[in-house]
């Protein structure tokens, strides 16, 4: 256990600081949010981590995580599909300058070194 309650496995999965997705196309063109977390889940409901007015999105569309060694995506059984790179996926690693299109929804993806 380290201080805070936090424990080591938990500081672990912490990604290291400087990952954004940034959205690429559509009415959120521009948008930067850090990914300062384990997993956020991007979607349409009110309960996304980070929710978008966008139609061809799922209200779970998919999730941006880091699993402790590598950044991923992560499809949440969404109605339309996760690509990245143009490549339908379920699950896959994440590495600078991947494009994930979700329904109309496109975000860049920059990573640290």
């Amino acid at each position: 256990m380290s201080l805070g309650g936090h424990t080591d496995q938990t500081a672990r999965r912490r990604p290291p600081s400087g990952a954004m997705a940034i959205v690429r196309s559509g009415f959120y063109e521009g948008l930067e949010v850090a990914i300062d977390r384990e997993r956020i889940v991007i979607g349409r409901g009110r309960k996304a981590d980070l929710a978008l007015a966008e139609a061809t999105i799922s209200r779970a569309h998919a999730a941006i995580g880091f699993d402790g060694e590598r950044f991923f995506v992560e499809d949440l059984g969404s109605t339309n599909g996760t690509l990245v790179n143009g490549a339908r996926v379920s699950r896959q690693p994440l590495k600078s300058d991947d494009e994930i299109q979700m329904g109309k929804l496109r975000i860049g993806v920059s990573l640290p070194d």
